[in-house]
């Protein structure tokens, strides 16, 4: 009898530790309470809140967290367990993606969503709108003959100041003559009432503004006309899509999604939905240039019936 009575006790530990563990892990899995976390770079914001409202129209059930932020910052949410996506203009380096196999002991899936451009920007009355690729290193590096104030969209690391540092600069330092805007906004309404004054933003932030104040602010800026690559000498380009896919336009990044997920989970349907017809039409609709199809024209003849 006393072994009996050691037996089912020893069972009601057991199956109490399975209903134990069972609740624990549906309360760490995001599918259990339908909210993905998400950090997007800051200069991104416009054309990932289209494709949030977009992706959450089509699950409703779904609840979405973004949080819009400085590219450094989030590679580091990486390293939150609640953090399973993120959105930056590259791949994840060697030495990153060895940390983060070490740390949470599978490396990170990430590839390229859109192609994305730097757009210079100057004041709707400025006489300076037009730069070839030197001229632009030199206002940079505060250096050159155009008496210029420059603003970049940030005072921190955000994928904007990356860029322009190890893609144009090529690691060198910025001059002087840089003010640090606290968001893309900011720079774009800085610009609007700055005469003498050009920025550096995502293509996104002109193509598809959020509010009204920012529609406004966009009617007192302009797109300026920088050298165009593989063009004749005396051809000046603003970035488009055409510019953008023939490799015109000088100022082109990526558009990266880094997923922490090895399992079928919210980030991957998240992921799935950017990579396939909906999410690539999105980001062509914010004149950014999609990367997982490819949306040729073709010319067709159509007869019409009698």
């Amino acid at each position: 009898m006393k072994k009996w009575t050691i037996l089912l006790a020893g069972i009601s530990l057991l199956l109490g530790g399975c209903n134990n563990d069972s609740t624990s892990n549906k309360a760490s899995d995001p599918l259990a309470n339908n909210t993905l976390r998400i950090s997007v770079d800051e200069s991104f914001q416009p054309v990932m809140a289209e494709q949030l409202k977009v992706f959450e129209s089509a699950y409703p059930e779904v609840k979405v967290i973004a949080e819009y932020k400085p590219e450094a910052e989030c590679i580091r949410d990486l390293e939150k367990d609640s953090t399973k996506v993120i959105i930056i203009s590259r791949e994840l380096s060697r030495d990153e993606t060895k940390y983060f196999d070490a740390k949470i002991e599978f490396k990170p899936e990430f590839a390229r969503l859109a192609k994305d451009a730097v757009v210079v920007v100057v004041n709707a009355n400025s006489p300076d709108s037009i730069f070839t690729v030197p001229e632009i290193k030199d206002l940079l590096a505060g250096k050159g003959n155009r008496n210029l104030n420059v603003a970049i969209d940030g005072n921190t690391a955000t994928s904007t100041v990356r860029y322009l540092r190890d893609s144009v600069l090529q690691g060198a330092g910025f001059g002087k003559n840089i003010t640090g805007a606290k968001s893309s906004a900011d720079l774009i309404n800085y610009i609007a009432t700055t005469t003498g004054a050009v920025g550096f933003v995502g293509i996104s932030w002109m193509t598809n503004p959020q509010s009204k104040e920012q529609e406004q602010a966009l009617t007192k800026v302009k797109m300026a006309l920088i050298q165009c690559k593989n063009c004749d000498k005396n051809v000046f380009a603003k970035p488009s899509q055409q510019t953008i896919t023939f490799d015109q336009y000088p100022l082109v990044r990526g558009l990266y999604y880094v997923l922490k997920e090895n399992y079928a989970g919210l980030g991957s349907r998240f992921v799935q939905f950017l990579s396939t017809e909906r999410g690539q039409l999105i980001f062509r609709r914010a004149l950014l240039v999609p990367a997982r199809i490819g949306f040729n024209r073709r010319t067709t003849n159509i007869k019409e019936s009698e």
